[in-house]
């Protein structure tokens, strides 16, 4: 999901004398790195909070996982060295990384694996995985084995391994890492400066620490797109992942940065309440679906950076379909369902949104469109926390946009509990099918089905994928081009 000080360009230093103090400090810098981020995560543990940022800061750096997602979305081994599957696609055998410690010591073994997994699908977890970990029996064949057992086949299970979710935690440490993170990874904590900063550096006892460039990096949060320009252009930051859109533009002809479009599975949605009146109506979620001219949303919520979708699915992910002419802009259409569904207007109805920019911007487009067809948009603006705890925890609220950056989230629609509150039948089905299929072929036609049957109930209304804009300076060198999941992978980055 910031801070540096460059007080000469390259071309600069070529031609300008520096005197002893400036030349430590540009040498200095080499070896540090500053990274932009938009929001500050409410905890530092992934296995305890839904919130992006947090996996921002710690996947791949302080904790790891048995695999690893790369920015083309191929999986391979991390704290695994190789694994097999059975032929029934139940049972993984995971070969581990001898020799691994964790930050305090103790070593990385089976039994961590197993202390890591059974803690996630817990009673009591809080893990936004709990049912993944849930399904799993892990059992420890010697120190370096460790077999998962699936309740059901789940081919993307190596993918879900590398997600934050799934980090390998330290028995000992591990009810600490909302504020003291303790890993297998690169970089281990060095201080979180409340609503400013975090500060990690490289940790010496790493495995590989001869390959990992950067000795201190720096995560600043920044929420204000005009505060994130000007911490870009004043140097303070050397990188800035998913920069606020409207600020892309001055950096494009700028010969100082470079500015990297990445690709994403994240879908872009206005969530709504499937529980509340009169929004229980598949008709009004229809009637708002065809008031909202996707690309109008775009442009206004993220300048242009997005691709429109008609169901929680993305092109370029397995089995696609392209549902966008299932519930499509149709001003007229749209009044004429909200009348058959007997809705006197005008009706009133609260948007929550939280801070990033496109829920914002893209909040004020929704209500203009929204007002067209009779419906009155109530705009109320929340931070994180409050949106994390009312929203998505105790589901109050009517209308709201959210990103959501998971690949494989199809499944939040089975959950009964799950914030947007949909249930149906129809789709559970299939996706009980999805879930034990484990022919490609067969797989990607039921997932079509499933994007449809989201689609014909309107369950959100499925706005766009969001394009993800990177600025940084021109010497930054291994930045992920592609996104699938959210993370700062520093293991990959230098000067």
């Amino acid at each position: 999901m910031l801070k540096r000080r460059t007080l000469l360009t390259t071309a600069a230093l070529a031609t300008v004398p520096l005197s002893l103090p400036q030349m430590a400090l540009a040498q200095g810098r080499k070896d540090s790195m500053v990274i932009g981020m938009a929001l500050e995560p409410p905890g530092l543990d992934p296995t305890a909070g839904a919130a992006s940022a947090i996996a921002e800061i710690v996947q791949y750096n302080i904790l790891e996982t048995l695999t690893k997602i790369n920015p083309d979305g191929s999986v391979t081994p991390l704290l695994a060295e190789s694994w097999e599957v059975s032929p029934d696609l139940r049972t993984y055998t995971f070969k581990l990384r001898r020799g691994v410690k964790f930050q305090n010591g103790e070593p990385f073994s089976a039994q961590t694996v197993k202390f890591s997994f059974d803690r996630a699908g817990a009673e009591k977890s809080t893990n936004k995985d709990k049912r993944t970990f849930a399904n799993l029996s892990t059992q420890v064949v010697d120190d370096a084995t460790v077999v998962l057992i699936n309740k059901e086949i789940d081919p993307d299970l190596p993918f879900l391994l590398g997600q934050a979710t799934a980090v390998i935690v330290e028995p000992k440490s591990a009810d600490a890492n909302a504020t003291k993170p303790v890993g297998t990874g690169p970089y281990k904590l060095d201080a979180w400066n409340k609503g400013s900063s975090v500060v990690v550096s490289k940790w010496e006892g790493f495995r590989n620490a001869g390959s990992i460039k950067l000795n201190k990096v720096t995560f600043r949060f920044i929420s204000d797109p005009a505060a994130q320009a000007a911490a870009m252009l004043a140097g303070d930051v050397d990188a800035f992942p998913r920069i606020a859109t409207r600020v892309v533009p001055q950096f494009k002809a700028n010969p100082q940065f470079q500015v990297i479009l990445s690709g994403s599975r994240a879908k872009t949605i206005l969530s709504i309440n499937n529980k509340r009146k009169p929004l229980d109506d598949v008709r009004v979620r229809r009637a708002i679906s065809a008031a909202i001219d996707r690309k109008a949303v775009i442009e206004g919520a993220v300048d242009g950076f997005g691709v429109p979708i008609g169901s929680h699915y993305v092109p370029g992910a397995p089995g696609y379909v392209d549902t966008t002419g299932v519930n499509p802009f149709n001003i007229e259409k749209a009044k004429q369902l909200l009348a058959e569904a007997g809705v006197k207007t005008p009706l009133e109805l609260t948007m929550t949104l939280p801070p990033p920019p496109y829920a914002r911007q893209g909040g004020e487009v929704i209500a203009a469109q929204l007002a067209k067809i009779g419906i009155n948009v109530k705009i109320q603006n929340v931070e994180w926390a409050q949106w994390l705890s009312g929203t998505y925890g105790n589901k109050d609220y009517d209308l709201s946009i959210v990103s959501h950056v998971e690949p494989f989230d199809l499944g939040n629609y089975a959950k009964t509990d799950y914030y947007w509150q949909y249930q149906s039948k129809d789709f559970n089905a299939v996706y009980d099918k999805i879930k034990t299929t484990g022919n490609a072929a067969e797989r990607n036609k039921l997932l079509g089905d499933a994007q449809r049957i989201l689609a014909n109930d309107a369950a959100n209304v499925f706005l766009f994928q969001p394009q993800w804009p990177t600025v940084a300076k021109k010497g930054v060198k291994g930045l992920w081009k592609d996104m699938p999941i959210f993370v700062n992978d520093l293991s990959t980055l230098s000067w």
